[in-house]
């Protein structure tokens, strides 16, 4: 299953933190085996503002360490397009007021992923599919998503030319929420 993964569960996952379970880490091992495994742009300016506040330790220095992190054989990290702002307008206008975890749920709901977070808010919000260890919770589609499968029909993606030019290992959008 493909996953985004949130800032703190991307540090965690890599710096082996026990605030990840053993579970988790275990799945999230064999979902970057498969190169299932996503990140938001945004997270990287976050890790690098964890690391200024010296709020992280890292096993390397910090560039060395980011260019390992966020490589391609370990995960893909997914630009700031116009379908994460697009995704970003529809979010509930009450849903969390941080900026970074608004541009990482509308990342996961404009690339139809499952998203990885330990965030309260997050979690109970229901404006994200949410991956637990394997395991995906289910929850009501994006708004706008309805509309756009009646009025363009099943299958329909406004920007289906422009996706068959990523790499296979990119994620797909689909109708489907």
């Amino acid at each position: 299953m493909k996953v985004l993964l949130d800032t703190h569960m991307w540090l965690w996952w890599l710096t082996r933190q026990p605030q990840m379970s053993d579970r988790e880490r275990t799945a999230l091992d064999r979902a970057a085996e498969r190169q299932e495994l996503f990140l938001p742009a945004i997270s990287l300016w976050e890790a690098q503002m964890l690391h200024s506040k010296s709020r992280i330790q890292l096993p390397l220095p910090f560039a060395d360490w980011l260019r390992r992190a966020s490589a391609p054989g370990v995960l893909t990290v997914l630009p700031l397009d116009v379908e994460v702002v697009i995704a970003l307008g529809r979010l509930p206008g009450a849903f969390h007021g941080d900026p970074a975890d608004r541009l990482i749920v509308a990342t996961a709901r404009a690339h139809r992923l499952a998203l990885a977070t330990h965030d309260e808010r997050i979690r109970k919000s229901r404006a994200v599919r949410l991956w637990t260890a394997g395991r995906l919770q289910r929850v009501a589609p994006a708004p706008g998503v309805q509309e756009q499968a009646a009025r363009y029909g099943p299958g329909h993606l406004p920007a289906r030319r422009a996706l068959s030019r990523r790499r296979a290992s990119a994620p797909r959008r689909s109708s489907r929420a």
